[in-house]
């Protein structure tokens, strides 16, 4: 990976893409401390900074994730997105949040959950609720906003990057909270599903908006056939 020399705030608004010196005041720290930078490894990432010692942490909105990805075509192979941002800093923690259906014999979800409890992820999980609508469909509702919000503001104090995996509109008060605290945060979605994944205020909040696509041949894998049906 190619190293960037960050020595003045001109290096660095160059490579953070963009922003006043006001703006990018709570960048100077990292940039005094760690001399080098790198860039995501893809073109598409361009004017992305990770610096090796920021502390990381990574918060994925399961749901949301995953409805981005299938709309883009592929799925997420969770090992390769771990390694990837355990390369980019010092990944503290690596939160999956998901509401599961407890009442079904089994759930499609359970053995993702189960991988990526023993693979380093931190799990968080409820159960999820289900509901007839209006019209007699069969509604589920498992949010897990409140315990992502939770999470990511009692880890502020311990970390320098925060990357939120999700488009909804509803964390931009999350994405100011972390930043009064001087925490960057970068957010990763999609702006090329139809329609996008990612809430606009969201997007002009962040620090960094991380294009999901982007991420296609860094950590995802094509998505399974569905199994043939015997005759």
């Amino acid at each position: 990976m190619p190293a960037l020399f960050v020595s003045s705030d001109n290096d660095l608004r160059m490579v953070s893409g963009g922003g006043s010196p006001a703006e990018l005041g709570r960048f100077a720290p990292r940039a005094s401390r760690a001399k080098f930078a790198f860039r995501i490894g893809s073109p598409n990432f361009e004017g992305i900074v990770f610096y090796k010692d920021d502390r990381l942490a990574l918060f994925i909105d399961g749901s949301n994730l995953y409805a981005a990805a299938k709309s883009l075509g592929f799925d997420i192979d969770y090992k390769l997105l771990r390694q990837e941002f355990e390369r980019r800093g010092k990944l503290i923690r690596a939160y999956y949040y998901t509401a599961l259906l407890e009442n079904e014999d089994y759930s499609p979800i359970r053995p993702l959950v189960d991988w990526l409890h023993y693979n380093g992820y931190s799990m968080v999980t409820k159960p999820a609720r289900e509901y007839t609508d209006g019209m007699g469909r069969r509604k589920v509702k498992g949010n897990m906003d409140v315990e992502l919000v939770i999470n990511a503001m009692e880890l502020a104090p311990r970390l320098d990057h925060a990357v939120l995996f999700s488009g909804d509109g509803d964390f931009k008060p999350l994405v100011e909270a972390l930043q009064r605290q001087g925490v960057r945060v970068s957010v990763v979605s999609t702006m090329r599903s139809q329609p996008p994944m990612i809430a606009d205020e969201l997007r002009r909040q962040a620090d960094n908006f991380i294009e999901l696509d982007a991420l296609r041949e860094i950590i995802g894998r094509p998505p399974r056939e569905p199994a043939p049906v015997e005759s």
